[in-house]
């Protein structure tokens, strides 16, 4: 037996419970993995609170880096002791666990597994917000990302400086404000300021960005759709405070403005696609493109206080979950 954290029922962070789960031996295509290190996404928040109402129970998280333990039948290309990483599924609150083979990505020697259990699927949705929608990012191109000093904000703003954009950042405080100037943004703006919209006419003269990376949701939503310029592109990733009321489509063509709402799962749903993506993710860490910032760590067991921790805006960068110290 090993220890999981479960949810039965939804709500708050007590009802994530610390139990003994059996995982037993992997089957056809599957392999057992021993976890080092989990990484907390806010969409294992919007799980546990039921905004996603996914059948329960069920062992919650979405991300994690380990080795392989044992191996079943029909899988070829990977041997006990391993090193490998996922991003996607349940189960990553776990010490141990069965995963389908075709799920998980080789971990380069260069790459610990903290770095690897915190980066790829906020790394994969970084790159597939930059490189793969339809206004891809360059020189010339202004973006702005909010939550700028979050998990994903903060690779948003180095990926998107080292692509050559002018990057504009929304944060919450003085110190989430350094943060994003050191990770690449140009300009940052603080929620106290008042209507970001406004000061982004300000800084751009009245062209206003061409894409608005937005994972807060409804408290920013309206803002970010006056801070686009004429066929503009909001990118709706998230949704930290809320889901956004309904758009009127009349707002969008006012400007002619574009509106998506993406999930990663759809740009990495072949073993091609997220090979691929993971490379570039691990290639632009060992090259320093990016540098993810590990600021919290948790004992596994204690997931439901990191995420109250990332609900309330107390975190910065990335958190990630020690399996060795639940």
């Amino acid at each position: 037996m090993v220890k999981a954290l479960k949810l039965t029922k939804y709500g708050g962070p007590e009802a994530l419970q610390w139990e003994d789960v059996e995982v037993g031996e992997p089957g056809e295509g599957q392999v057992r993995i021993r976890q080092n290190a989990v990484g907390l996404n806010f969409f294992d928040i919007y799980v546990r609170e039921g905004l996603y109402p996914f059948p329960t129970p069920l062992i919650p998280g979405q991300e994690a880096a380990g080795v392989v333990t044992a191996v079943g039948p029909g899988v070829t290309d990977l041997k006990v002791g391993d090193r490998v990483a996922y991003a996607g599924g349940f189960g990553a609150y776990a010490e141990e666990r069965l995963a389908a083979a075709a799920t998980l990505v080789p971990i380069p020697s260069n790459i610990d597994d903290v770095t690897a259990a915190g980066a790829l699927l906020k790394g994969c949705t970084a790159h597939m917000l930059l490189n793969c929608l339809h206004v891809k990012v360059g020189p010339g191109v202004k973006i702005l990302v909010l939550a700028a000093a979050g998990g994903v904000g903060s690779l948003l703003c180095q990926w998107g400086s080292a692509l050559g954009a002018t990057v504009f950042g929304v944060v919450s405080t003085e110190a989430k404000a350094a943060q994003a100037k050191e990770d690449g943004a140009h300009h940052v703006l603080l929620q106290s300021e008042g209507d970001f919209a406004e000061k982004i006419k300000e800084l751009t003269n009245g062209a206003g960005v061409d894409i608005v990376y937005d994972s807060v949701g409804k408290d920013t939503f309206m803002q970010a759709l006056e801070a686009l310029g004429p066929r503009g592109l909001i990118v709706c990733f998230g949704v930290a405070s809320g889901s956004p009321d309904p758009v009127p489509l009349g707002l969008l063509t006012r400007k002619s403005l574009w509106l998506h709402r993406p999930i990663l799962l759809h740009y990495t749903n072949t073993r091609e696609d997220l090979l691929a993506c993971a490379g570039e993710v691990f290639n632009a860490l060992s090259s320093g493109i990016i540098k993810l910032r590990v600021n919290q760590k948790y004992p596994l067991a204690q997931a439901g206080q990191a995420q109250e921790d990332l609900k309330a805006r107390k975190t910065t960068g990335s958190t990630v979950l020690l399996v060795d110290s639940a």
